[in-house]
Parts: structure tokens; sequence; C-alpha cells
């Protein structure tokens, strides 16, 4: 039988000859410089892409290295930093700009991996000759109802990217998010970690914050409200109270370096049936407006309490009779019967 030879076999140097010449088929002779350069191309198509994403990865992780003293980290230095100023050159400064650029870093790391992935399997498909229209129509449809079957999680990323950008709040924040309180341990980009006065840690979903009340950034104000009970001298104890407040604070060296403003006496805050409240407030030092409070607050009590302005008394309430006192001139025992 006569073995038919395909023309390609004539070119010296195809990959077509050499088959031919080594198999003697005609079927894998006239595909093979189709399949090995195919072959080729489409590993070259990946080698490129596997060398891209290891320099972007190297880039990214590069950008987000941080040091506790130093400057924040290359990824970051665009974008707003609100931390705090006393926080500078402390751990948790370092620890916030390190979870913050880590979690943008994952994201980058994560984005540029499937753009180039991505890229890289179109073209292999293109080089193997598959249509891609059905292909792309089928994806987007199947990405349709992922997005409809999984819009909370979706959400929730979102919304962790955008606090992470904006540097809505970071690791030792004290914030209120609405349905927990504290102070944050972990921001993520699906939920945010918060451990409250009571030790309490709470797991809050980003895309559950409607809003955000942070209480470490800036500056803050410390509220100070002393109760006196009716009887008390109001100028006198408005007096005191500023008085005291101001001495503390000048005394006191580890008062006067959280308070940035003197303190101020705002008057009567408020009356009720057991007394009187008045109130103080300085601007402090943020995150520091609970210490300078409680400080301030012992402080004044004591001068009250020295000077002998009365406390509030519960409404209602009386003090009881000494044993010694006698009933009122002019009126009857109802005991005895008996006149006064």
């Amino acid at each position: 039988m006569t073995v038919s030879q395909p023309d390609c076999s004539q070119d010296e140097g195809s990959w077509c000859a050499r088959i031919y010449r080594l198999t003697h088929n005609e079927l894998l002779s006239r595909y093979a410089d189709t399949v090995v350069w195919t072959g080729l191309r489409i590993l070259l198509i990946l080698a490129l892409a596997v060398l891209i994403r290891l320099i972007a990865h190297r880039m990214i992780t590069r950008l987000t290295q941080v040091s506790t003293e130093g400057p924040p980290p290359g990824l970051l230095r665009p974008l707003r930093e609100r931390a705090p100023e006393s926080w500078r050159g402390t751990g948790i400064l370092g620890q916030r700009r390190s979870q913050r650029a880590r979690t943008i870093g994952s994201v980058l790391r994560s984005g540029t991996t499937f753009v180039v992935y991505g890229v890289a399997f179109t073209l292999v498909l293109g080089e193997l000759g598959i249509n891609l229209g059905p292909i792309i129509a089928s994806a987007g449809i199947l990405g349709v109802a992922l997005g409809f079957g999984a819009q909370n999680l979706v959400k929730d990323f979102l919304s962790g990217m955008f606090m992470m950008v904006e540097d809505q709040y970071g690791v030792g924040d004290v914030v209120d998010l609405g349905a927990a309180n504290g102070t944050v341990e972990g921001v993520g980009l699906r939920v945010t970690t918060l451990r409250d006065i009571k030790g309490t840690v709470w797991y809050v979903r980003n895309g559950e914050v409607l809003r955000v009340g942070n209480s470490s950034q800036g500056y803050s104000v410390a509220v100070v409200d002393l109760p006196i009970g009716h009887d008390a001298d109001i100028p006198v104890s408005t007096e005191l109270a500023g008085r005291t407040a101001a001495e503390l604070t000048a005394n006191d060296s580890a008062l006067a370096a959280d308070v940035l403003d003197p303190p101020e006496v705002l008057g009567v805050e408020s009356i009720s049936s057991d007394g009187v409240t008045l109130r103080i407030t300085t601007k402090v030092r943020a995150g520091r407006q609970w210490a300078v409070q409680r400080t301030l607050l012992a402080g004044i009590k004591a001068a009250f309490a020295e000077a002998g302005i009365p406390p509030p008394s519960p409404a209602g309430y009386t003090a009881p009779p000494s044993e010694s006192a006698s009933p009122p001139r002019g009126r009857v025992d109802s005991r005895t019967g008996r006149a006064g």
C-alpha cells in the first residue's frame, strides 16, 4: 500500500518534514507546525503571565512594608491618615499601618492575579481557535447570578475597602458603630472586630455599618458633670469648680500633657428633683477624654467636700430627726395627746 506524503514534508526545516521523517504519519505531519507553534505560543503566554504576576506581587509587597518608627509605607502615602498625633512612634501606629497596608495589598494582589490570569486565559483560548463569544456570554450570566446570590458579601467587601482607603477607623481607635462600640482590634475587608469595656469581642459586618463615631481622631472633649444639692451656693460652687480644674491641669504633669485648652466652666447644665448639675468641658488629646474626666471628677469632688458644698439628695428624701429633737412648740403629739 502506498503511503501518501503531505506537501509540507518537502519543506526542509519545517516541523512537518521532521515529524514525517520520524513517524511517516501523514496526519501528525500535516498538523505538526500548527500544534508545535500553537503550543509554543501558549507556553510563552503562560510564562509571561506568571512573570508579570510575580513582578506585580513583589512590587505590592515592597510598597506595603511597614516600620514602627519610620514613615508610612509607599502604598499608604497617597492616602489620608487619620491616626492621632500622640500615636507617632508607638507600636499602635505601626500595627494600624501594617494591618491597613496588608489588607489593601491583599486586595491589589488578588486583583492583579485575576486580571493577569484572565487575560492569559483569553489569549490561550484565542490561540486554540475557540470562539469566545458564547463563553463571555455565559460568564456574564454566571456573574449576574453570583452577584445576586452573594450581594451581602460583595457589599461587605466594598464597604471594607472604602473604610480602608478613607481610614475611617483603625486598630486602637475607640468607635461607635451603632450595633456595638469599643476599641478596634482588627479591620478586615468583611468584618471589623471590636472589644467593648466589658471585654466582649464583637464582630461587625462592614456592610451593616451605617455610621461611624470615632473618638480617637483629631481631638476629644472631656465633659465633667458635677451634681450638687439644691441648697448649694451656685456662684460659689461654679467658681470653686473652675478654680480646682485649672489647678489640677496646671499642677498635674500627666494631666497637663493630655489637656489642650484650659477647662471651661459652662455653668448649670440641668436641674432635677435631686439637685443641680454643673458642667465643665476641656479639649484634650484624642482618646484621653475619659482619663481626664475621671481625674477632674475626683479632684473637684474632694474640693466640694472640703468646702462643705452639699451633695444632691434623692427625690422625696428628708433627713431623719435626731433622738434629742423635741416636738415643735404649739403642736400636739399624736402619740401622747399632749401639747408640745
